[in-house]
């Protein structure tokens, strides 16, 4: 630590999602049951895609890796603040909390993508059916599965090292549950301005791009089944895709809030709560939304259990 009393490392207090009061045991317990819940329904979809040879599809395999981004990052978060709440110890160190930015700049990064090129896999198959079988084969499906991954370990690339390099201010006091981006650069000191602008850059590409390609693809989606003749096609396809954009917009939405808004608009209690939504809920939404309710998913889980009672 220098004269000006800022350092570039050293441990993190983390003011944590829960308060001392008479809620937190309940409100622990509420997060604690949505960890464990999301873990355990992803691993099946994992498993049932990976084990029956009906879902060896496209649209399932993508399916199964957004399962497998779902449980690693919020492995990356929710962990630490449960075991923190029982040990009333909220410290974090400054590698540890430089791996999870990494890990969770990482995973989420890719899950943008992943989401995007995802709904456009689904505009494919209503909308060019025919054309299916080409524009979405084993080659392409590894390529759509690469370029999420790169994009996720780019952001992480380009923004751990800004972020973490930057001097931090004396309370090293951290007013989230986690070591979020927006949060980190509000505790730092000196120059901000290249850190901002690749992070510009960076929610640009991560957010509006994948979000842009959503939003075309289910709208032509949509226009495609207003045009259906079957008014039970019509309600189902309806069905489907208002619970995707439901689960996309509460995604999308709260992370464009969280890292495109300007500081003005930020509170400490408003960030928890945003990402409590894109961190913690939507890793159970998402198998919940685009799998479990799916019925060849339903009818595989009935094959797993027949072969084994």
């Amino acid at each position: 630590m220098n004269g000006n009393n800022k350092t570039f490392s050293s441990d993190f207090t983390l003011a944590g999602l829960f308060t001392n009061n008479k809620a937190s045991g309940f409100l622990f317990s509420i997060i604690c049951a949505i960890f464990f819940m999301a873990i355990i329904v992803n691993g099946v979809v994992i498993f049932l895609i990976y084990i029956d040879p009906h879902l060896h599809t496209p649209m399932y395999f993508l399916l199964s890796h957004l399962s497998f981004i779902d449980i690693m990052y919020i492995s990356t978060i929710v962990p630490k603040m449960l075991a923190d709440y029982l040990e009333g110890e909220r410290t974090i160190s400054f590698i540890a909390c430089t791996a999870q930015y990494f890990l969770y700049m990482g995973f989420v990064g890719a899950e943008f993508f992943l989401l995007g090129l995802m709904a456009y896999d689904r505009y494919v198959a209503i909308c060019n059916p025919l054309r299916y079988p080409v524009l979405m084969s084993h080659r392409v499906c590894w390529m759509i599965l690469a370029s999420s991954w790169f994009g996720g370990a780019l952001d992480s690339f380009l923004l751990t090292p800004i972020t973490m390099t930057l001097p931090f201010c004396a309370s090293h006091k951290i007013n989230h549950f986690f070591c979020e981006a927006p949060t980190m650069l509000r505790l730092a000191c000196g120059d901000k301005a290249a850190y901002e602008m690749v992070m510009y850059i960076c929610c640009v590409m991560m957010l509006l791009i994948p979000f842009s390609v959503v939003i075309a693809s289910y709208a032509g989606v949509l226009i495609t089944v207003h045009q259906m003749k079957s008014a039970e096609g019509k309600k189902k396809a309806f069905a489907t895709c208002s619970s995707h954009m439901m689960v996309v917009i509460l995604f999308y939405g709260a992370a464009l809030y969280t890292y495109m808004l300007p500081q003005s608009y930020h509170t400490p209690t408003k960030d928890k709560v945003f990402s409590v939504f894109y961190t913690i809920i939507t890793p159970l939404l998402n198998p919940l939304i685009y799998s479990l309710r799916n019925r060849d998913v339903a009818e595989a889980f009935k094959r797993v259990l027949a072969r084994c009672l």
